[in-house]
């Protein structure tokens, strides 16, 4: 495995918590296991971590709410929610809280394992400290703000790295795939579902300059058009 990887883990029942972080210490990982989402918030901010690994219903704060608390302070440090929900609503949610990834238990070991790996080698920050031109519009990715004369818009942090995706493949096709795997992790129905409501939020907030445009290119991706 690469060098050690950091993991922040929140889960409320304790059986699970420690089965989990004894089997991902065995494979290299440091494991720092919290039971609340207090907890949570609190190793976060005293530590240095690579990936948050976060149930979602917890005592004290949910994983939905540090999630959203955290992503104001970090828009990049990857996020992997852990729950027994599975609609597409409760999936769709997640990410608009700013998750990476969504794993439904019960979940395997190497399952979990892969998909860190995967985050933690896809999780180079962008330069994100000048704003962006966008037709009428300035966007600024780690602010999550799209702002036009006639509004202002706060993204959630699955907005904006959607957006940021289709701005940097400006007037040419973005696959769908590609997007899929760089944000959602895998491109499966399930994700490409969610990445469809995702991209018509888009196009609502983007409704002021009619010079852009996201298009769908059927079976292919997204083009965005200015």
């Amino acid at each position: 495995m690469q060098e050690e990887v950091t993991v922040l883990l929140a889960e409320d029942e304790a059986s699970l918590g420690l089965i989990v972080k004894e089997s991902m210490e065995s494979r290299g990982f440091l494991v720092k296991l919290c039971e609340d989402g207090l907890q949570a918030l609190k190793s976060y901010k005293t530590q240095k971590l690579d990936v948050l690994v976060l149930d979602v219903m917890m005592p004290q704060k949910d994983g939905f709410t540090v999630a959203k608390e955290i992503r104001k302070i970090d828009p990049f440090i990857p996020i992997i929610f852990l729950t027994a929900k599975s609609r597409t609503e409760d999936v769709v949610e997640g990410f608009g809280y700013g998750a990476n990834d969504y794993i439904k238990k019960p979940f395997s070991m190497e399952e979990l394992i892969v998909r860190i790996n995967a985050l933690v080698k896809r999780s180079v920050k962008p330069d994100t400290d000048a704003w962006i031109t966008l037709g009428s519009y300035q966007f600024h990715l780690s602010k999550q703000v799209l702002i036009h004369e006639k509004a202002e818009e706060t993204l959630t942090h699955r907005e904006a790295q959607l957006l940021y995706q289709l701005i940097i493949h400006k007037n040419n096709l973005t696959e769908r795939s590609v997007i899929l795997k760089e944000l959602w992790g895998n491109d499966d129905f399930f994700n490409a579902r969610s990445m469809d409501v995702f991209i018509s939020k888009l196009r609502k907030k983007l409704q002021y300059d009619s010079s852009i445009q996201i298009l769908n290119v059927r079976g292919y991706g997204y083009k965005l058009v200015v």
